[in-house]
């Protein structure tokens, strides 16, 4: 696991070189929140993360339910029993296999079977995890969430966005990395979605496959261009 830090951000990356998987962890005065549960083996390195940190996980926020996302979560769950669990509303259903479908299309990507972790809270657009203001974002998936953390301006995007092979919106296909595309429910919306998110002029951009970038408003509008000309 690598672990890169950017102010009250920490980023975990795991598989840094074949397939990287990140998750992030932010630092609240008396806790950390964990974004994102990365891959089912992904616990005990989130747990030493935090031990190194010198903070106790005390929230547990999901943007979204794929695999690579919510893998570790029944194992943090059970080595953090207090933590507050949190994801939408939309993306519980689809892990509960209540859909299948959503807007005509088709739920893409891989959804575990075998979660046990149930939310204590599901998220809306303009709450708030601490620092964090929660955003619909969806399009990869019909139910994922951004974050903003407006201390600093990071905003964290789970597959909104990707970084690895190419800076690209979720659904625009770089064959250097292909997964984030294939496993996309609308491009279409993924392309409104990053137009949204843009507005928002971060500062760092997190997402779930690629390294934090600074300043990145200009590669994000240049991606956007190049995903809407794909959708029209």
């Amino acid at each position: 696991m690598r672990i890169q830090k950017q102010h009250n951000l920490y980023q975990l990356t795991f598989m840094p070189r074949l397939f990287p998987v990140n998750c992030y962890l932010v630092e609240e005065e008396n806790g950390l929140t964990l974004v994102d549960a990365a891959l089912a083996s992904s616990a005990s390195s989130i747990l030493s993360a935090a031990r190194t940190i010198g903070k106790p996980i005390t929230k547990i926020v999901l943007t979204h339910a794929h695999s690579d996302h919510i893998g570790s979560l029944d194992s943090l769950k059970d080595a953090l029993p207090d933590a507050e669990v949190m994801l939408s509303q939309m993306e519980w259903d689809i892990l509960q296999n209540k859909t299948k479908m959503e807007a005509g299309l088709p739920i893409k990507g891989g959804y575990p079977k075998n979660i046990k972790t149930k939310p204590d809270r599901f998220l809306r657009e303009g709450d708030r995890v601490g620092s964090l203001e929660v955003i619909a974002a969806p399009g990869h998936t019909p139910g994922m969430l951004a974050l903003l953390d407006h201390r600093d301006g990071a905003l964290l995007v789970g597959d909104a966005f990707q970084l690895r092979g190419g800076i690209a919106v979720s659904g625009d296909l770089r064959w250097q990395f292909p997964f984030p595309s294939w496993a996309t429910w609308s491009k279409e919306i993924s392309v409104r979605t990053a137009k949204k998110l843009a507005d928002f002029e971060p500062k760092v951009l997190a997402v779930g496959h690629g390294d934090l970038l600074h300043e990145p408003l200009l590669p994000m509008k240049h991606a956007i261009l190049r995903a809407d000309k794909g959708v029209r």
